[in-house]
């Protein structure tokens, strides 16, 4: 998912401003409780809250300040794969599927939580297989989800009504790939959505229509994420790479060296500065994203980071490991560079 760096740079628009000397992100807590691996998790816009879910078909819902469990949503029939929050932080929307042993997959199902009360509000079926991946539109008004069924909706959060489908995650052969993720712009105007093979997509939300076809060359696409302007996005492929785009043109900037593990997990910090990923190996690597180079790597996890987030005002960061715990993380505050 990224030398290049003076060109990076002035793509992104930024001033590069560095943390203080030797500071790095601090383990704040461990959040225990899931049973089998953590899938995927998720934090509110303000960092209030967090909410992890797992194979164990549960999703949780954690105090970020205290790092306290305060409710267990139970209701999935199998592992929860997706999870994301409203902008308002007042909805929790998760996704999973049901299975039958003899039939296989029936339904992909998408589930609408109350945070305050941990109360289900509503159940959305559309999917035929399990749902894999969700993202609220920055108004709140519209959630996008990606399924295995190599489709992706658009649904009003308000009535839960289907309001869109997008059918076009294939490779050039026609062959239909599992969604694994779907991410809005920061304007809402673009959907990024990959997943199973090389080929990953920018859509026009309003046209319904692709804006750019991405080819990652190091295949299957586990995770995305924008640049808090919007011009940037960053991927990760099989190949241990993570790759920048230039969202406008759709083409390719650069490329961070290869690494030994597969990365599965992405993420760019509010202020555009820092990327994390997470992957195959336990640790996490923080790495300066005009540069490309890496800055720390954050240990604690025991296993596989498979899913990493920040709140928008760049002071926390959760992750969460196939060695079932959730972990929160305290960001330093950056200093501008002196003149």
């Amino acid at each position: 998912m990224i030398g290049t760096s003076n060109l990076v740079l002035v793509l992104l628009g930024l001033v590069l401003a560095q943390p203080a000397a030797g500071q790095q992100p601090k383990e704040r807590a461990t959040l225990k409780g899931h049973k089998d691996w953590v899938l995927t998790v998720a934090i509110s816009a303000e960092g209030r809250w967090v909410a992890s879910a797992s194979r164990d078909k549960t999703v949780r819902l954690w105090d970020a300040t205290h790092g306290k469990e305060t409710a267990v949503l139970r209701g999935h029939t199998e592992s929860v794969h997706a999870v994301a929050f409203s902008p308002d932080g007042k909805t929790l929307a998760t996704g999973s599927g049901t299975f039958d042993k003899h039939r296989g997959w029936l339904d992909g199902e998408i589930k609408l939580w109350e945070v305050a009360t941990g109360r289900e509000k509503k159940t959305l079926h559309g999917h035929r297989q399990v749902v894999l991946s969700l993202a609220f539109s920055p108004d709140g008004r519209s959630l996008a989800s990606g399924a295995a069924d190599d489709l992706v909706k658009l649904w009003d959060v308000t009535t839960g009504q289907e309001t869109a489908t997008f059918r076009g995650h294939r490779e050039a052969d026609g062959a239909r790939n599992d969604v694994w993720c779907v991410l809005f712009s920061p304007d809402g105007k673009s959907l990024a959505v990959a997943g199973t093979g090389q080929m990953f997509q920018l859509w026009d939300v309003k046209a319904g229509k692709t804006r750019h076809t991405l080819k990652n060359p190091g295949g299957n696409v586990d995770s995305v994420c924008f640049s808090s302007d919007g011009r940037t996005l960053a991927s990760e492929g099989d190949d241990a790479t993570i790759r920048l785009w230039d969202v406008a043109s759709g083409k390719e900037q650069a490329a961070f060296k290869k690494l030994e593990y597969s990365v599965l997990a992405v993420a760019i910090s509010p202020d555009s500065r820092t990327l994390v990923s997470g992957g195959g190996d336990s640790p996490i690597r923080v790495w300066d994203l005009a540069s490309g180079k890496e800055k720390a790597t954050l240990p604690g996890h025991r296993s596989s980071v498979v899913a990493l987030a920040f709140s928008s005002d760049g002071r926390t960061m959760v992750s969460g490991s196939l060695d079932g715990t959730v972990k929160l993380w305290d960001v330093p505050a950056t200093r501008e560079p002196e003149k």
